[in-house]
């Protein structure tokens, strides 16, 4: 499995979880490979998008 890179303007890590991971509570995987604890993005932003992986669970960041 790899890591994916995308470019988006504004925004959340829901909705890029969602899409990518199949699953949005899996936003706090995405929040922690890029250093970030807010879900909802401004400006344009270069994101690392972990690997897929079906059976990591979603969460709250610590």
């Amino acid at each position: 499995m790899s890591t994916t890179s995308v470019t988006i303007i504004g925004g959340n890590l829901f909705s890029l979880a969602a899409l990518y991971l199949q699953d949005a509570t899996q936003w706090i995987r995405i929040a922690k490979a890029n250093n970030l604890s807010d879900p909802v993005l401004n400006g344009l932003n270069v994101l690392v998008i972990p690997a897929l992986d079906l059976t990591a669970g979603g969460g709250i960041a610590n």
